[in-house]
């Protein structure tokens, strides 16, 4: 069984009291912004549960969402939207998110120490990437928890646009339905045009458009 807690046990032990921990989700959608979470705990947190966002049930995410929400002693989020994914790539764009999310921490807490899923970041206040963070630190899994939901959310009200998309169901990612959902009424704005099915769909128009 993985400690969730041993990161933020050691760095407490070493008399650091406030910890960042740090998620993005929305690489792989083929529309919309990729989002960002930097959330503090305090030490005492319980959330029984509590994990990668991805394998909690959305009922049980939406009412992590709010406890984390209500109980974190500070958080941020940061957005990056599809225009600027296309220009800078999803992997800059994801580091953007994320150090949009902890400048915004910063400028209510003096953070201490950051502790990141996966990506390295350049910072200057002391950090740790950790594989699979998500799993393994609970202020983590919180983080993921914040930027799931709130990157859900922003698909739920496209789907409320675009309804024939069924943005609600795929939430952008590139599943059968969504590809034929492309296919049959076309792109609308948000859409990142450097993504393979996009790109590929743009090109064949353009192809027939010629024609």
């Amino acid at each position: 069984m993985i400690n969730n807690r041993e990161y933020e046990e050691n760095l407490k032990s070493r008399g650091i009291r406030y910890i960042g921990g740090v998620d993005e989700v929305g690489r792989g959608p083929l529309i919309g912004p990729v989002v960002a979470s930097c959330v503090v705990l305090p030490f005492d947190f319980e959330l029984d549960g509590l994990t990668d966002s991805k394998k909690l049930s959305e009922k049980k995410r939406n009412l992590f969402y709010d406890y984390i929400i209500k109980n974190s002693i500070a958080y941020g989020i940061g957005v990056v939207g599809p225009e600027e994914i296309d220009e800078i790539n999803i992997y800059q764009a994801s580091a953007k998110a994320m150090m949009i999310a902890i400048k915004q921490v910063q400028e209510k807490i003096p953070l201490e120490h950051v502790l990141i899923d996966a990506m390295p970041l350049n910072l200057d206040i002391p950090s740790t990437s950790i594989i699979k963070g998500d799993l393994k630190s609970i202020t983590i899994s919180a983080a993921s928890v914040i930027a799931k939901v709130t990157r859900d959310n922003m698909m739920y009200e496209l789907d409320k646009k675009y309804p024939m998309y069924f943005f609600g169901k795929h939430k952008g990612y590139p599943t059968k339905k969504h590809i034929e959902c492309i296919e049959k009424y076309g792109l609308i704005p948000g859409y990142r045009r450097t993504y393979g099915p996009v790109k590929d769909y743009i090109e064949r128009v353009s192809v027939l458009n010629k024609n």
